[in-house]
């Protein structure tokens, strides 16, 4: 996967090998005006920390964000440039940031100054006291009211009741997260608003923490209302691999068996009412009959295929259906 998205890793010539402590991910799209000032801002605010690297994937620029990417690259020992063959995504560029990522805390966050890169010390702090993902909370969120805010509060509350994630802001880019959290988590589509739903899914401890947030400087905001559409199917996926990743035929089956119970009900109230001598072959209730009980054998089969194909996606990459967080003491045998 790393070979289909990846075109270039920029690095200087005396590139320095980091074992990290910390590892920033900044997805960039058109930001070559705030690129310098950001990731110098960055590296102020972790100059005290042991080490670190600061991770920019480039998704598809246009606007010289390329170049400036490589130039500051080829200036600096703590800058990797992820360069992307083309524009894929929010989601997946955030993607090949975790492949590369070698910290043991990953810290991410928007490359367009809206974050403040001064927070990142504090989600740090708040990840240190024992959760395994800090989630920033836009408490006073500098967009336009309208079109950003309230559809961004009803979508936090709507998210919130589906996924039992009980958090103010979803969206906000900037989280902190345990670097063995983030080898769980495979990102699909426009999953990267869900990161925290699928980190539950995991197991993991989850808090949120107010952050700064300032106004747009330049550039404009990649997201609107037109997003809407693909954040409800992505929602939709979410809960369905809460509830249901490894048991699917509970949900196919059950709606299954109750609709071809109810088809098998009616068919058998047809069937007495025909035996008595009435005429049924022009009742829509017949109709409604054979429909139920097909789609009720329909949404068996689903079921049965979900589960195989929900059995060969856990096997074959060996992936278990728990996660362990801790063993507590030792026996040895013999």
């Amino acid at each position: 996967m790393k070979e289909l998205l990846i075109s270039q890793v920029s690095t200087s010539p005396d590139f320095i090998p980091l074992n990290p402590e910390i590892s920033i991910i900044i997805p960039i799209f058109n930001e070559a005006e705030t690129l310098e000032n950001l990731i110098d801002t960055i590296a102020t605010y972790l100059s005290h920390h042991l080490s670190y690297e600061i991770i920019c994937i480039d998704d598809g620029s246009q606007d010289g964000s390329t170049e400036k990417l490589r130039q500051l690259a080829n200036q600096r020992t703590d800058l990797k440039a992820i360069i992307l063959r083309r524009n894929y995504g929010q989601t997946p560029a955030m993607a090949a940031g975790f492949n590369y990522a070698q910290g043991k805390i990953i810290v991410t966050l928007d490359g367009d100054l809206q974050n403040d890169p001064a927070d990142i010390p504090r989600l740090i702090a708040k990840l240190n006291e024992g959760y395994d993902l800090v989630s920033g909370w836009r408490k006073n969120r500098q967009d336009d009211a309208l079109t950003r805010l309230l559809p961004s509060k009803i979508a936090n509350w709507i998210i919130a009741k589906l996924t039992g994630v009980q958090l103010h802001d979803y969206g906000c880019s900037l989280k902190a997260y345990r670097g063995e959290l983030v080898a769980d988590l495979n990102l699909y589509g426009e999953l990267h608003r869900f990161l925290p739903a699928l980190a539950y899914i995991e197991g993991a401890r989850i808090t949120e923490l107010p952050v700064g947030h300032h106004p747009r400087r330049f550039g404009k905001s990649k997201y609107g209302l037109g997003r809407t559409f693909r954040v409800i199917m992505d929602l939709l996926t979410v809960v369905f691999m809460k509830k249901f990743l490894t048991r699917p035929m509970h949900v196919f089956g059950s709606l299954g068996l109750g609709l071809m119970t109810l088809g098998l009900l009616f068919g058998g109230y047809l069937t007495v009412l025909k035996l008595w001598g009435e005429n049924i072959g022009t009742r829509p209730l017949l109709i409604l009959a054979v429909l139920l009980t097909l789609t009720g054998v329909q949404l068996l089969s689903f079921g049965l295929l979900a589960e195989l194909v929900m059995r060969t996606y856990h096997e074959s990459q060996k992936r278990p259906i728990y996660r362990v967080r801790e063993i507590i003491g030792h026996r040895v045998k013999g």
